[in-house]
């Protein structure tokens, strides 16, 4: 086992654990970012270098939020399936609940099953009662996401990024 990156702790689900980042996701997390097909498709490619970046920027959520992206592997196999977790960059007006599967990963209904999870931890451990999630307008598959999680648009596009719906998640608690 590697050694935690993060103050991460593991949650679990019936299929699947989450856990913070290691060094080894960054493979898998850079080749989503600068070839998935559905970042392509959606404009959002990055470099490598970008990539490397944006990896360590979730690492930084971690240390200065106490929460961040965590790593969703099956239980028994250590393979990075994508990442779920909240995200609270310093121009955002609200706590996200964000997701993004990696290629091989998608239509088994694990962003949905992590998502649960992480929207319960950060209830329960952070008092966090209201989240949103910043959903590209016409990424169909992550709206169908929020729909079963119970989220719904409230129409208004993000300020930080224009080609996001903003989806309201039901209140906790």
């Amino acid at each position: 086992m590697e050694q935690p990156l993060t103050s991460a702790p593991n949650l679990e689900t019936e299929r699947l654990i989450l856990r913070g980042p290691e060094k080894s996701d960054l493979t898998e997390f850079t080749s989503f970012m600068t070839r998935s097909p559905r970042m392509r498709a959606q404009g959002e490619t990055v470099s490598e270098a970008q990539a490397w970046f944006g990896f360590l920027t979730g690492i930084g959520h971690w240390q200065w939020h106490g929460f961040g992206f965590f790593t969703l592997a099956l239980h028994g196999d250590s393979t990075p399936l994508g990442r779920v977790g909240l995200l609270k960059h310093s121009n955002w007006p609200q706590v996200e609940l964000a997701w993004h599967l990696f290629d091989a990963a998608e239509g088994n209904g694990y962003a949905t099953e992590a998502a649960y999870a992480v929207r319960n931890w950060a209830h329960q451990c952070h008092g966090l009662t209201q989240l949103v999630s910043y959903i590209h307008h016409e990424n169909r598959r992550s709206q169908a996401v929020a729909k079963r999680l119970g989220a719904e648009t409230d129409g208004t596009r993000a300020a930080h990024e224009p080609e996001a719906e903003v989806w309201l998640h039901p209140a906790a608690g």
